[in-house]
C-alpha cells in the first residue's frame, strides 16, 4: 500500500521564534533549528520531531504542503539532505516541484482555471486596495497576495472581507498578523490530488492548522489538526473527520508525527 503524508509546515510541524514565544516554548532545551534566514536560525522543531519526520520520510511519501513560495521553502534546510522528499507543494498549491524541478503540466492546468474561475490577480489587488485594511501589502509570484497587518482585524471586518473575496472567486485566511488573499483555483487540495493520481497513492494522511489546509485535509483518510490553529475557529472543521491534538505549539507538531507513525504501522 502506498501511503502519502502531506503536511503544512509553519505552525504545524515547524515553529518560528514568534510562534514559540506565543506558546511560551522559546526556551525549551530540545529545540533544533530547521530554517536559516540572514545567517540566523528562525524556525525550529523538537529533536524528537525531527527524528520522527526523518524516519517517516524514509518509509512513506512525505509531501510538504505550504503557502510559502518555493524560494522561501528552500530556506528550510531539513528538506535538503536530511529528509527524503520527491514532491513539494508550494505557494498554496500554485507550484508542484518534483525532485527540485517544477511540474509544468500542473502549471498548465492551473493557468486554464485561473482564467475562468476568478477575478484576475492585478484586478483583485486593485479591488482590495479600496477596503480599509491597515497593513503592508506583499505579493507572491504574481499569483496571490497578503497583508502584514498593523493590528489584527476584528471579526466583523473579517467577515465582510471574506464575503467580498468570495464574490470575486477568492478566499481569505488570517494566520497570525498575515491576512492572505487566495484565488479559489490555487489550493493545496487540487495539487495533492494531482500527485495522488500521478503516483497511484492508496492512502493519504494530512496535517495542517489553517483554513487553507482544509482544502487538502478533506481529501485525507486520516487528518490531524493542532488545537491552536485558525481551522479550530472555523465551521469547516466540522466537515472533516480529523483528530485534534491535545498539545499546542511545538508539542502539537511532535504529537502529530507520533500519531502518523502509529497510523502507518497499523496492519492493513
Amino acid at each position: 500500500m502506498m501511503n502519502l503524508f502531506a503536511s503544512d509546515l509553519d505552525r504545524t510541524l515547524i515553529y518560528s521564534k514568534r510562534a514559540l514565544q506565543s506558546f511560551s516554548q522559546d526556551n525549551l532545551s530540545d529545540l533544533v533549528p530547521v530554517e536559516r534566514k540572514d545567517e540566523s536560525d528562525v524556525a525550529f522543531m523538537t529533536g524528537r520531531s525531527f527524528a520522527m519526520l526523518k524516519e517517516l520520510a524514509a518509509s512513506l511519501m512525505f509531501v510538504p504542503v505550504t503557502t510559502r513560495t518555493y524560494e522561501q521553502y528552500k530556506r528550510i534546510f531539513i528538506f535538503s539532505e536530511d529528509i527524503q522528499i520527491n514532491y513539494a507543494v508550494t505557494a498554496n498549491g500554485a507550484n508542484i516541484h518534483y525532485k527540485g524541478q517544477e511540474l509544468l503540466e500542473w502549471k498548465e492546468v492551473l493557468k486554464r482555471r485561473l482564467g475562468q474561475d476568478c477575478t484576475l490577480y492585478q484586478d483583485m489587488i486593485e479591488n482590495v486596495s479600496r477596503l480599509s485594511i491597515q497593513g503592508n501589502l506583499k505579493k507572491a509570484e504574481n499569483l496571490f497576495f497578503y497583508y502584514i497587518l498593523d493590528t489584527v482585524t476584528d471579526q466583523m471586518n473579517l467577515e465582510e472581507i471574506s464575503r467580498f473575496a468570495l464574490e470575486h472567486g477568492w478566499r481569505i485566511s488570517l494566520q497570525g498578523k498575515k491576512l492572505y488573499f487566495m484565488p479559489n483555483p490555487i489550493c493545496k487540495g487540487e495539487a495533492l490530488q494531482f500527485i495522488k493520481e500521478r503516483e497511484m497513492v492508496d492512502r493519504m494522511i494530512g496535517a495542517g492548522d489553517s483554513i487553507l489546509d482544509y482544502d487538502f485535509l478533506r481529501y485525507c483518510q486520516e487528518a490531524f489538526v493542532p488545537n491552536h490553529g485558525e481551522l479550530m475557529q472555523r465551521p469547516e472543521i466540522k466537515k472533516i473527520v480529523c483528530k485534534i491534538t491535545q498539545n499546542k505549539g511545538v508539542w502539537a507538531g511532535e504529537e502529530i508525527l507520533d500519531s502518523v507513525n502509529k497510523t502507518v504501522n497499523i496492519p492493513i
